[in-house]
């Protein structure tokens, strides 16, 4: 994580910050995962990863296991670098 993405992940609500932990440590989730893991409300687990999102920290992708959902997780630097990169240019 960079210095960016450490001051952006501070700006946010505490439940974004959870999720981002509930992230970090348990590795890729779906939403419902996630509700599971950190014992939160469906809605502010949806809050908190738009709120994540917004700042660049997590990236969703397709849960092939079931394709009604999406699977979330946290953006390597250097994935989220190549990104922007790839947009600017």
């Amino acid at each position: 994580m960079t210095d960016s993405d450490g001051e952006a992940i501070a700006d946010l609500p505490p439940s974004a910050k959870l999720v981002y932990k509930v992230l970090e440590y348990d590795g890729p989730l779906t939403q419902k995962g996630i509700v599971q893991e950190s014992m939160l409300s469906a809605r502010t687990v949806r809050y908190a990863l738009e709120r994540l999102d917004e700042v660049g920290v997590i990236e969703e992708d397709v849960y092939f296991a079931d394709a009604r959902q999406n699977l979330y997780e946290i953006v390597e630097p250097d994935e989220a670098e190549q990104a922007d990169a790839a947009v600017s240019d």
